[in-house]
């Protein structure tokens, strides 16, 4: 899929006559919006959930989480994501009520809820559905020291949601630190899906959240591993954006996606508007993007049932 673009866009470019910086990245975005409508992607019916962490701040892991979701829901996958940051932003973005009157994650979590009573639809999509997060999970972490059972208190609640509400995709977004509420994400997911920032520092904190999977896969959850790596924040027009780009490519060859995700003020808008990028300007860059990284996710999951 990805070869035929790089093609189309040769071809569209020379067509055209096209060399101006501006009518070459037009001619871009055409030709990948062309690719895209032209995709079609066929889920398996296994579930696979996924944890977005990243221990490092400001490196887009909620944007990746609520975009990457509402991309894969307009695949036409069943997709719920599970806001298990205090800040609840992605709730937010999904355009889900999230109050502190409104049933929760907290709840779940320390009052044992079912799942499926807090789970509430997204208006974005039919197919996307969102567990929300309220101020009452910053006091989790510690109301978690004391339940029994506090790491897997999340995995046993999603495997009996999922009984009776099967997914495609399950998105865990995490708070930025390793406590509890993470600790439970990384427990109840089979793979970890980390967004890095293509600035300075950008493998800071990464060894610590490898190490931190490696612990967990040893204690806790054996199926944990790490499956997806997104470049987020890229600027083409600096060497140090590549020059990041191609060190994370070099440690990680197989995680890494093709797909990265360049600045855009479209992607910072859209949360203001209760919404992801998808759908507040579903053909920007930063959207096609995110649909982009959605199919190859997605296309992982083909490639790897076919091997199995």
């Amino acid at each position: 899929m990805f070869h035929v673009k790089q093609s189309e866009k040769t071809s569209s470019n020379e067509s055209f006559g096209m060399d101006t910086p501006l009518a070459r990245e037009i001619a871009d975005l055409s030709a990948r919006r062309r690719a895209l409508e032209a995709t079609a992607v066929e889920f398996t019916g296994e579930t696979r959930v996924l944890t977005v962490s990243n221990q490092k701040g400001g490196v887009g892991k909620t944007t990746t989480a609520v975009n990457v979701a509402s991309a894969l829901a307009g695949l036409g996958a069943k997709v719920l994501v599970i806001d298990l940051d205090p800040q609840g932003n992605a709730s937010t973005a999904l355009g889900v009520p999230h109050s502190a009157d409104v049933p929760s994650v907290y709840d779940v979590l320390i009052e044992e809820f079912p799942l499926a009573e807090i789970v509430q639809a997204s208006p974005e999509d039919p197919n996307l559905f969102c567990a929300p997060s309220t101020i009452h999970l910053a006091g989790a972490e510690i109301e978690l020291v004391a339940q029994v059972a506090r790491e897997h208190r999340l995995r046993r609640a999603l495997e009996t949601y999922l009984v009776d509400n099967p997914m495609d995709f399950v998105i865990i977004d995490c708070p930025p630190s390793l406590g509890l509420l993470t600790i439970n994400a990384f427990t109840a997911a089979t793979e970890v899906f980390i967004p890095i920032q293509c600035e300075y520092y950008a493998l800071e904190g990464l060894s610590q959240l490898l190490g931190s999977i490696q612990m967990i896969q040893k204690h806790l959850n054996p199926a944990l591993h790490l499956s997806t790596i997104l470049l987020t924040m890229f600027d083409g027009r600096t060497r140090l954006a590549q020059q990041v780009a191609d060190e994370v490519r070099t440690h990680f060859p197989e995680q890494v996606l093709e797909t990265v995700i360049p600045r855009s003020v479209r992607v910072s808008e859209a949360p203001s508007f209760g919404q992801t990028v998808i759908a507040y300007d579903g053909q920007s860059a930063g959207a096609i993007a995110y649909r982009e990284a959605a199919v190859e996710i997605a296309s992982r999951t083909a490639t790897q049932s076919k091997e199995k």
